[in-house]
This record gives structure tokens, C-alpha cells and sequence, in this order.
């Protein structure tokens, strides 16, 4: 695990389950609010000062997100994405990047093809299920705590950037 993280030069996210724990408030005009949590955002902010590249690709469309994510400083947001490859090599080609240095983290069905192409692909533990019988969670897959709050800060990057480590969180009652 350690040698496959020591490559690692760029990260993917999706959004919804990630960076949010999945839920969509929706107000009565339709706008629709989610969630994003603080220390994950100190982590991608600093992943990106750092040096590493990142990009999300989701299928939701609300402009909050690409709001949230560019105060970061991450600047690869495509929005509104059904077929998740083809960004997903978009932003390959952009920085001349080998899918073997990606850690991609999404947790649903449309997830899983860009995670059978990366060299480690991750989920938070709560992924849903493949209900298609060709598509099923990747075996290798990295699996995390639960979607939403922290996990991204789950990630934690060293000092410098020839690797970084995952942790888990300790349950309560341990320390």
C-alpha cells in the first residue's frame, strides 16, 4: 500500500458522498445546498499549496460547488459529468499525468469504471453496491470511514510530496 501511495502525484474526487456526507438540502426556490467540511477543505487547500494536482468530477451542477472548490484553489471542477472517464482523461492529458499517480475517491456505480483505470482507487466504507451486475466495486479499492465530514482529511499529506498515508479515525471510546 505504502509504494502505491508513494506515487501518487494527483488526486480525483467526486462530490456527493465525498466531500459531503450525500445529503442535498433543496430550498423552495430549487437551489440546492450541501454540506462541505472545513478540515477537508484545510486539507485539499493545502494538498493543492503542496504541489498536487486535483480535480472533482461529479455529476452534480449546482455552481456552489465550483464556488467551494475554486476558494480552494482547485481549479479542475467539471460539473454535470455522466460518463466520468472522459474527464477523467481530460484532465490526464491536461497535465500529462499517468492514471498509476492518481488516488480517485467516489463512492456510487458511476464511480467505479475511472476506478478500475487508477492506480489507487478509494471509497468512503458506506460506497453503494453495483446493482448492474457488470459493474461492482473495485476488490483493490481503499476503503475509508464513512462519506462526508474528515474524510478527505483521512488523507494525511506529509511534509513533502513524494507520499502520503492514510489514516483511520479512532472509534469512540479509544484513543
Amino acid at each position: 500500500m505504502l509504494a502505491k501511495l508513494s506515487q501518487i502525484t494527483a488526486f480525483v474526487f467526486d462530490v456527493d458522498g465525498v466531500l459531503t456526507d450525500g445529503t442535498v438540502l433543496v430550498t423552495e426556490s430549487g437551489e440546492q445546498l450541501r454540506r462541505f467540511s472545513i478540515k477537508d477543505g484545510y486539507a485539499l487547500q493545502l494538498a493543492v499549496k503542496r504541489g498536487f494536482k486535483i480535480a472533482i468530477i461529479t455529476g452534480g451542477r449546482s455552481q456552489s460547488i465550483v464556488s467551494r472548490l475554486t476558494g480552494l484553489g482547485i481549479s479542475d471542477v467539471y460539473l454535470g459529468v455522466e460518463h466520468k472517464t472522459e474527464k477523467f482523461e481530460e484532465f490526464l492529458l491536461a497535465y500529462d499525468l499517468s492514471a498509476d499517480e492518481i488516488l480517485y475517491m467516489g463512492d456510487d456505480v458511476p464511480d467505479y469504471p475511472v476506478m478500475q483505470l487508477v492506480g489507487l482507487p478509494t471509497c468512503p466504507a458506506d460506497a453503494a453496491e453495483a446493482r448492474e451486475p457488470r459493474k461492482k466495486k473495485p476488490r483493490t479499492a481503499l476503503y475509508l470511514a464513512q462519506g462526508g465530514p474528515s474524510l478527505i482529511k483521512a488523507l494525511r499529506l506529509p511534509p513533502s510530496m513524494t507520499h502520503c498515508r492514510v489514516t483511520r479515525k479512532p472509534r469512540k471510546g479509544t484513543s
